[in-house]
């Protein structure tokens, strides 16, 4: 099957939990998942073209903006062709901002802007992932595994 690369940012746990949801259900599907961190992990944005999929994860910082370190990874996209890759964001927001979930919303647009294949809904949850949003994670595996598949099905893979 495919392989996918999920990367995440997690200050207080949110996005990490919706990460570990998230992959579990990727690989329930027979897909392998490997994990990095932004805060952790060396990303090379060049390592993208070893994959079929990339899901990224990100918390809002203050009022929407991307984590600090996201930011290099966010700019670097530049330096690579990612034309009809599949991916798919998510991510941890506080509603009690203005802008709710922005980082994840700016990390989808980026992939947009680099003609990647986006998964269509953007999964932000409300701080802590209750059951109803571990629901909506396994949900956005799912729609992320359809489409990738789909892409990996129509190359003969």
């Amino acid at each position: 099957m495919g392989k996918v690369l999920l990367l995440y940012a997690s200050m207080t746990g949110n996005t990490e939990q919706m990460a570990d949801i998230i992959t579990e259900a990727v690989q329930r599907r027979g897909h392998e998942v490997v994990t990095k961190t932004f805060e952790l992990d060396p990303i090379d944005v060049e390592e993208l073209a070893d994959y079929d999929g990339v899901l990224v994860g990100t918390y809002s910082w203050d009022d929407g903006q991307l984590p600090y370190e996201a930011e290099d990874f966010y700019d670097e996209l530049d330096d690579v062709d990612i034309t009809g890759m599949i991916a798919g964001v998510f991510g941890s927001g506080d509603s009690f901002y203005d802008t709710f979930g922005g980082a994840a919303n700016s990390m989808g647009d980026r992939f947009q802007e680099k003609q990647a294949i986006v998964v269509p809904k953007r999964l932000i949850v409300d701080l802590e992932p209750d059951d109803e949003d571990t629901e909506r994670c396994n949900t956005f595996a799912n729609e992320f595994c359809n489409l990738m598949e789909e892409t990996i099905k129509g190359k003969g893979a």
